[in-house]
C-alpha cells in the first residue's frame, strides 16, 4: 500500500451563524435536502450546473450528503462578548497525488471533481420542467440542537480527566485519580447530589485519563496512569470484569472499533491492539515516540498523533503506515464521524482538521492558541461538539452553522454526548457539568 506525506496548505470556507429569518427552520438531512434543492433548481439551472464543478465541499455517508451552501469565502464568527472568532474549512485535492490513483476509483462529481458533460437535450429539458418540487411534508429532516440548558453539576472531588454518559440509562461516569464515580439520571438534573456509587482503585495513585463506553453501554473500559486497562461491567452493579495487563506505564487515549471487538490503547511510542472479546493482546505496534498522544480507529485504519505535529494513519490489517500529514501544531484529539468516513483532528492552536478516510479530501477550521481541545461527534451524525479551554461550541454538519456556544468558569478537560443525543457533559477541575440539548 502506498505511503504519502502531505504538507498541507489550506484555503478558507467559513463557519457561520444562521440568519435570524432561518433560525426556526429545522436542519435537513443530507439526502433529503439534496433532493429538495435539485427538484427546485432543475428547470432553471440544469445547463449551468452541468458546466461547472459542484460546491466547495461535500459530506458523504448514510447520514448526510449535502453540499454546503454559499460561496467559499471567509466569514467571521462573532462571540457574545464581541470578539471575533474566525473559522473556516477547505477542500483540496492535490494534482500530483490524484495522478497516482487508478482513474477507475477516482471520486466523481459528488466529490468536488469537474465532470464535463454535454448540454441537456430537448427531451431532458421537457422532463426537468415537468418534475414537480418535493413537498415539505415528505422531506425527512435530521434534528440538531438549537440551545443547551445547564441542568446539573456534580462534585467529583478531583480533576475529571475522562467522562462518559449513556443514552440508555442516562448514567454518567466521571473518572480521575484513585476512583470513578457513577451518577444516575436524577443527579444529572441536580446540583451537588451524592453519586450512586464510587469505584475505588487498589492503587490510590492510579489515574484514569481515558474511558470509552462499549456500544451496548453495559460495559466501560478505562486506561491511564496504571499498568493495566480495566474492563468494567456496569449492570446491575458496577464491577471489574477483567484487568488487561498493558506493556506501558501511562495510557493517554483509547479507541474502540464500531463492533467493540478491537480496542486501541495509546502509549508513548506505541499502540496496543486488543481483542476485547477474548481479552488478548493482538499486537504492540510501534509508532513515533512523540506521535502517540491520541488515537482513533475508523474502518480498517487507525490514526495517531501527538507532540511531533504529525498525523499518521495505519492499516489495521498490514500495520503499514498509509499516510502522514504535517499539521505544524501539536495534536490534542482525534475522533471520527458515525459513518467512519471523516476524521476530525484538534490542534494546539484550536485548528480542527477534517480528513476523508478514503479519498484525498482535506478541510480546516481555525481560531487561536489553546491548552485543551476536545472533539465529540453526536451519534446521529448531524452535529459535533468541540471544547476549547473553557468554551463549548456546537456545529451542524454539513452546513457548519454554529448551533450554540457556552462558557464555563474553568478549563474543560473532557466531554461526551449521550448516544440518544439528549445530554452533553463536560469534565473540569473537581466537577462535571450537565447540559440538556434542546431541539
Amino acid at each position: 500500500m502506498s505511503r504519502e506525506k502531505e504538507e498541507d496548505l489550506f484555503s478558507i470556507l467559513g463557519i457561520y451563524d444562521e440568519p435570524e429569518e432561518r433560525r426556526n427552520v429545522p436542519e435537513s438531512s443530507g439526502i433529503s435536502s439534496q433532493s429538495e434543492h435539485q427538484a427546485q433548481s432543475q428547470a432553471e439551472g440544469a445547463y449551468e450546473m452541468a458546466q461547472q464543478s459542484p460546491g466547495p465541499w461535500t459530506w458523504h455517508g448514510p447520514i448526510y450528503q449535502e453540499t454546503s451552501p454559499g460561496t467559499p469565502q471567509q466569514r467571521v464568527l462573532q462571540t457574545p462578548d464581541g470578539s471575533d472568532l474566525q473559522a473556516g474549512w477547505l477542500s483540496e485535492v492535490e494534482p500530483e497525488a490524484a495522478a497516482e490513483v487508478d482513474p477507475s476509483i477516482l471520486p466523481g462529481p459528488e466529490c468536488g471533481q469537474p465532470c464535463p458533460s454535454p448540454p441537456p437535450s430537448e427531451e431532458v429539458w421537457s422532463l426537468l420542467r415537468a418534475t414537480p418540487p418535493v413537498p415539505d411534508e415528505v422531506v425527512v429532516r435530521q434534528r440538531v440542537p438549537r440551545k443547551s440548558w445547564k441542568v446539573g453539576k456534580v462534585r467529583h472531588g478531583k480533576n475529571v480527566y475522562a467522562i462518559a454518559v449513556s443514552g440508555l440509562t442516562h448514567h454518567m461516569y466521571t473518572c480521575g485519580r484513585s476512583y470513578i464515580k457513577v451518577w444516575d439520571e436524577s443527579a444529572l438534573h441536580a446540583f451537588n447530589k451524592a453519586p450512586r456509587a464510587q469505584l475505588d482503585f487498589q492503587d490510590h495513585q492510579s489515574r484514569v485519563l481515558a474511558c470509552k463506553l462499549l456500544p451496548d453501554e453495559q460495559s466501560l473500559i478505562t486506561g491511564g496512569l496504571s499498568r493495566s486497562l480495566t474492563l468494567w461491567d456496569l449492570a446491575p452493579t458496577p464491577r471489574v470484569r477483567a484487568q488487561l495487563a498493558s506493556t506501558g506505564p501511562v495510557c493517554y487515549s483509547l479507541a474502540l472499533s464500531s463492533n467493540a471487538q478491537i480496542c486501541l490503547a495509546c502509549f508513548k511510542g506505541f499502540v496496543e491492539i486488543w481483542d476485547l472479546q477474548n481479552q488478548i493482546l493482538i499486537r504492540r505496534h510501534e509508532v513515533p515516540e512523540y506521535g502517540s498522544r491520541c488515537v482513533d480507529i475508523a474502518g480498517n485504519k487507525f490514526w495517531t498523533g501527538g507532540e511531533d505535529t504529525r498525523l499518521y494513519s495505519w492499516d489495521l490489517r498490514s500495520y503499514q503506515r498509509v499516510q502522514e500529514y504535517h499539521l505544524q501544531k501539536e495534536i490534542l484529539s482525534i475522533t471520527h464521524d458515525p459513518s467512519e468516513e471523516w476524521v476530525l483532528v484538534g490542534l494546539r492552536n484550536s485548528d480542527t482538521i477534517v480528513l476523508h478516510t478514503h479519498r484525498r479530501e482535506k478541510f480546516k477550521a481555525f481560531n487561536k492558541y489553546i491548552v485543551h481541545h476536545n472533539l465529540k461527534f453526536a451519534s446521529c451524525g448531524s452535529y459535533f461538539v468541540t471544547t476549547r479551554d473553557e468554551s463549548i461550541y456546537c456545529l451542524a454538519v454539513p452546513s457548519l452553522q454554529r448551533l450554540f456556544q457556552a462558557k464555563e468558569s474553568a478549563d474543560i478537560l473532557c466531554c461526551d454526548v449521550s448516544s440518544d443525543n439528549q445530554y452533553l457533559v463536560t469534565g473540569s477541575k473537581k466537577s462535571a457539568t450537565v447540559y440538556q440539548l434542546l431541539y
